[in-house]
């Protein structure tokens, strides 16, 4: 992940992301301003810095220092006076900020239609939906523009759309990764979340994340949960992918694949859908519900409300 030149890497995000789904993006560093900070690190050396030169992304409901924050709501936006520790970490790492990306409003969704700053598709089909809430940090990384991001995952923001791009997503344990910063979906559950293309490279930027030494790898088998199919009431089409796809894992060396009971964590999604969670939404969106609710994408003002 790490560049022979960090002034090639940003420069050839930068055209990537020209070439690329516009949607995915709510605002863009100057591309002048990320290559100079791109022309000092290169020029400085890597020292230690473990992100010297990538360029990233950011899920515009962080907070970045002199940039709007969304929260894929224009009437919401504010500029940011501080950054979120999470981003000043990766920054202090020798990353290089590219932008920030679209977003089910408020995070709330897992489509990726809700905003209306446009709707990403997935890099996999552009039929098909991008998986939100994190929509434009997984296209990002799914397009090739950079080679990891940040986004948020609260009930599945985070790996939807790593799912549905084909990509990486990893939620850390809650609370190993501070979320001050973060406009609140719902703060009892809130999480940022890492995409990237690799497994060892979304492990490198939670080791940045949080802090931790990196160490050695060593070969293990991965312990792979099933659900039953008939959990989800598949279509024939679904019934036959799921099919497949558990045949692939279970030639694989690498898998273990174990059957398991999804009814406890089934029950503890109703607790955050249909319980009181859900209103914790409120304390972010209430103000601008009671004054303004037509500013609210449709779908998520029925959510909340």
């Amino acid at each position: 992940m790490i560049p022979s030149s960090p002034v090639e890497a940003v420069a050839a995000a930068y055209e990537r992301l020209r070439e690329n789904q516009p949607a995915a993006w709510i605002s863009v560093v100057p591309g002048s301003e990320a290559l100079a900070r791109a022309a000092r690190l290169e020029e400085e050396g890597r020292r230690d810095r473990r992100l010297w030169g990538v360029p990233f992304a950011v899920k515009d409901n962080i907070d970045v220092a002199g940039m709007t924050t969304t929260a894929g709501c224009p009437a919401f936006a504010y500029t940011a006076s501080a950054t979120a520790p999470a981003v000043a970490a990766l920054l202090d790492a020798g990353a290089v900020l590219v932008g920030k990306t679209n977003l089910d409003q408020f995070a709330t969704g897992l489509v990726g239609t809700r905003s209306p700053y446009g709707v990403c598709h997935s890099e996999l089909d552009p039929s098909l939906i991008s998986g939100g809430s994190s929509s434009g940090s997984a296209v990002a990384v799914a397009a090739g523009v950079v080679p990891f991001a940040l986004g948020t995952d609260t009930a599945g923001s985070g790996r939807v759309p790593a799912a549905a791009n084909g990509i990486v997503g990893l939620k850390p344990t809650r609370g190993l990764v501070s979320t001050e910063g973060v406009v609140p979906a719902c703060r009892s559950w809130d999480c940022v979340s890492i995409f990237a293309r690799t497994v060892d490279n979304a492990a490198v930027v939670l080791e940045v994340l949080t802090g931790s030494h990196p160490h050695p790898s060593t070969p293990a088998s991965v312990v792979v949960g099933i659900p039953p199919s008939s959990s989800w009431g598949l279509s024939l089409p679904q019934e036959s992918a799921f099919t497949q796809t558990i045949a692939q894992l279970e030639a694989a060396t690498w898998a273990e694949v174990r059957e398991f009971d999804p009814t406890p964590l089934l029950e503890a999604g109703r607790l955050l859908y249909e319980g009181s969670f859900v209103a914790e939404r409120l304390t972010v969106i209430g103000p601008l519900l009671a004054k303004d609710p037509d500013a609210l994408d449709p779908t998520v003002r029925q959510v909340v409300t």
